[in-house]
């Protein structure tokens, strides 16, 4: 069987990913449309099913905290990826491969949970077990992403991306809501588990460049693109992050990044309560103008971010956007006479999280371009956690501030992060920034040249 494939894959000749665009992308849509799939079966679903079978708040909360834990230590998860690989298979390709077999077989295991709904501390387990593997899947994609997308295509793949991890999570929350009714658990988990193994097939078959292995039986050899990256040692890891990360580009990337999330986190957080306790909306109403405007920004986000961000610039569409945000919050809080309108406020939902949608894509698309390949997976993982700590922060500004504030002066507070956002943003240079990058490398190289000739040096007198 073994030779078989082998020598299927010697016969059959598929491009690598650094040689196709379409592969690319591709690529990169299908495998955050498996993490949409993880995630929308873990975070949404999952609780909605308890709690329509009667679970405790406490209990939901529980499980939410205990699946979401991992996803805090992708920090300390990164390093480890940027530092040891299998570089005859890629840079990268490994930790995926490992990232979404856990998956398939973690969705195996708990679909076969007996009595799930009477077993949730052994859904913890699982589910905890689950979001470890998700985290290796979703840094290895990225710093794959960032090793082989071309400046110009970056923001047209985040954009398949984003869109792609949206459709996943609520296909996954739609259809697991109708086959547990109509088909059991089993089926809906074990379901699930198979669609994943279905898109693992494709960082399986594909290589990220042409001349390593396609399976670790198959041909092949190191690529020098992949080795002349490679980090050597830890401390050439920690190294080489430190003096990026504090490059002034990356700086103010994580300043702006940071800003940004506080607004988007105090908005999220402001809406549901905004809207059910100040208009008098119920949370069924606000859940399916909430599900709707993320699957309609999502769609948005494939066929129409990308394509405007690459090809207009990253920064000054990030800049354009940002700018109509600071406009459609502003107006919805000079125009609270029309908050009565059931219609112009899920108006303001579909504008308010397209945008949100399309500036996220830029910043993801600029967070790349600032990455040194070398280090790409533990740099982008930074620009993240930056991101989610100020979510974090911007949920729990909203209680300050309603303390003091009607919901209009909530509404220009937002806007004023915005105008801290786009002050930032105007000081980035992204050109110098790759200079800066490239001299680095060509610092690094030429030290790694020196030492291996005063090892030999050495050698010799020895």
């Amino acid at each position: 069987m073994v030779s078989m494939v082998g020598s299927y894959s010697r016969k059959v000749s598929i491009p690598s990913l650094s040689e196709n665009a379409l592969l690319r992308y591709f690529s990169f849509t299908a495998l955050y449309f498996a993490q949409g799939i993880s995630q929308g079966l873990l975070w949404y679903s999952l609780p909605a099913w308890f709690a329509m079978n009667g679970k405790t708040p406490m209990q939901i909360g529980s499980f939410i905290a205990v699946i979401g834990l991992p996803w805090s230590l992708k920090i300390f998860v990164a390093p480890f990826i940027d530092r040891f690989s299998y570089l005859c298979m890629g840079r990268r390709k490994p930790w995926l491969l490992f990232g979404q077999a856990g998956l398939v077989v973690g969705l195996i295991i708990l679909s076969l949970v007996n009595e799930p709904l009477q077993n949730l501390s052994l859904l913890m387990v699982i589910g905890f077990a689950l979001s470890c593997f998700s985290i290796f899947q979703d840094i290895a994609i990225d710093g794959m992403a960032v090793d082989l997308l071309p400046q110009k295509q970056q923001a047209r793949a985040n954009g398949l991306m984003w869109g792609a991890k949206a459709i996943g999570i609520s296909a996954t929350v739609a259809a697991t809501g109708f086959m547990i009714v109509n088909r059991g658990y089993f089926w809906t988990i074990f379901t699930l588990a198979g669609v994943v193994s279905l898109v693992m097939l494709v960082p399986l078959v594909l290589k990220e460049r042409s001349c390593e292995k396609r399976f670790p039986w198959s041909p092949g050899k190191v690529s020098p693109e992949a080795l002349y990256l490679n980090t050597k040692d830890w401390n050439s890891v920690v190294k080489s992050v430190l003096q990026v990360t504090f490059l002034p580009a990356s700086i103010l990337m994580g300043l702006t990044a940071f800003v940004f999330a506080i607004g988007r986190g105090l908005i999220d957080a402001v809406l549901p309560v905004f809207t059910v306790q100040e208009l008098g909306w119920s949370d069924v109403h606000y859940s399916s103008v909430f599900s709707t405007t993320t699957m309609i920004s999502g769609l948005l986000a494939m066929g129409v971010a990308g394509v405007m961000i690459d090809f207009f610039g990253k920064k000054r569409m990030f800049t354009i956007f940002v700018f109509t945000l600071l406009l459609i919050v502003g107006s919805m809080a000079v125009f609270s006479f029309y908050w009565t309108n059931s219609s112009f406020v899920s108006g303001f939902f579909i504008l308010f999280y397209t945008l949100d949608t399309f500036v996220t894509i830029a910043i993801f698309a600029i967070a790349m371009q600032l990455c040194w390949k070398r280090v790409a997976a533990t740099q982008f993982t930074i620009y993240m956690a930056i991101s989610n700590l100020g979510l974090s922060f911007g949920a729990w500004l909203m209680g300050q501030l309603k303390q003091y504030m009607t919901w209009e002066l909530i509404f220009l507070f937002y806007a004023g992060l915005m105008v801290i956002a786009l002050t930032l943003i105007y000081f980035l240079n992204l050109m110098r920034h790759t200079q800066q990058v490239d001299l680095l490398m060509d610092y690094y190289f030429d030290e790694r040249i020196r030492k291996k000739a005063l090892s030999r040096v050495s050698g010799r007198s020895a």
